[in-house]
């Protein structure tokens, strides 16, 4: 049930992504248009442009979070049996849910002082800007507790205990000669 709701939720954040990151290519693209042809500009390009990119980069960590998509490596954890593996990914969801923690009391702290003061152009509250941080750590603290129930549990097989993605563009080498 649970699992259901985040997979969904990580699907409507995709889209808002991509929302933003439309709405973001047409401001900057129609602001140098209007800069260049036309000698004028849109006033909070820029400023929405940069308060877009902020939310989508923290909502994109939430769909990559779930998707086990950020980049790591497993040099320790392919050395490990299965419990070493499951102690290993135990404490690293503690210390990523310690991380959130730390996050939110920040962000959230931020947010609070800034409710009151409002940004140069657009003149909206500059609590936006640090509202995604909050966003990010209990949207992230909800999906890593449901990975720590499903692990502690026993849900979780032994073929995905190591939760890596290795990158595609990442050069591979050769210890033997050529």
């Amino acid at each position: 049930m649970v699992q259901k709701f985040i997979d969904g939720f990580c699907k409507v954040l995709s889209v808002v992504i991509a929302l933003c990151l439309a709405v973001m290519v047409v401001l900057v693209f129609g602001n140098v248009v209007m800069r260049y042809g036309f000698n004028s500009g849109i006033t909070l390009s820029e400023e929405l442009s940069r308060w877009l990119f902020v939310w989508m980069t923290f909502m994109g960590a939430v769909v990559a979070l779930r998707e086990h998509g950020h980049l790591g490596t497993d040099m320790l954890l392919s050395r490990l049996g299965p419990l070493g593996k499951k102690c290993c990914l135990g404490l690293s969801y503690l210390t990523m849910l310690l991380i959130c923690w730390l996050l939110f009391k920040g962000a959230y702290q931020q947010t609070v002082i800034n409710l009151g003061s409002t940004s140069a152009v657009m003149e909206v509250s500059m609590a936006w800007v640090y509202a995604p941080g909050v966003v990010f750590a209990v949207l992230g603290g909800l999906i890593l507790l449901t990975d720590l129930f499903r692990l502690l549990t026993g849900q979780v097989r032994d073929e995905d205990l190591v939760m890596v993605q290795e990158s595609e563009s990442a050069p591979h080498t050769s210890h033997g000669k050529d």
